[in-house]
């Protein structure tokens, strides 16, 4: 095995180990015993699918648009056809939708540490305007609306933030 090769298959496991800790820190941890762990099963109504199904939704809705946009982005990248103005245009229009996304999955990770049971967030506008859904059980109280606006924007620095509420 060279030494670019080792390199490489350290680096995947140190990131692996990284995905695992930080795992953990999210989801709490995993029982010693797989006999401490106590199945159950929660029969919901359809209001609560419904929401459920919403999340799913409109994240799965966001994932394709995003897709349908980046491919079209890397054709004009990589057309030679293009100019070097439209080139460098969709560029910055990638690399602008690589970072909101980035920020997007960070910021709902960040929310749902706080407590709530699922979040969602669009990051419209050129990554200056966030939309954030929260998925909780009560109405959002002025401390938890400011805990969400301040984590969005100590990740990515947009002041123009829109708070919803589901339950």
């Amino acid at each position: 095995m060279t030494r670019k090769q080792f390199g490489i298959i350290f680096t995947l496991l140190a990131l692996i180990v990284c995905v695992g800790v930080l795992a953990a820190r999210v989801n709490g941890s995993l029982p010693e015993s797989p006999g401490d762990l106590n199945p159950t099963i929660k029969l919901t109504d359809d209001e609560s699918d419904a929401n459920a199904d919403y999340f799913y939704d409109q994240r799965n809705q966001q994932n394709q648009v995003d897709a349908s946009t980046m491919e079209s982005l890397k054709k004009i990248m990589n057309d030679s056809n293009s100019t070097a103005a439209a080139k460098e245009d969709a560029s910055k229009q990638y690399s602008t939708l690589v970072m909101s996304q980035n920020y997007a999955s960070k910021i709902e990770l960040e929310i749902k540490g706080k407590g709530f049971e699922d979040a969602l967030c669009l990051i419209q506008g050129d990554g200056k305007k966030a939309t954030v859904v929260v998925k909780s059980k009560e109405e959002l109280n002025q401390k938890q609306a400011n805990e969400i606006l301040q984590t969005v924007m100590n990740v990515s620095k947009i002041k123009d933030v829109k708070i919803e509420s589901k339950q």
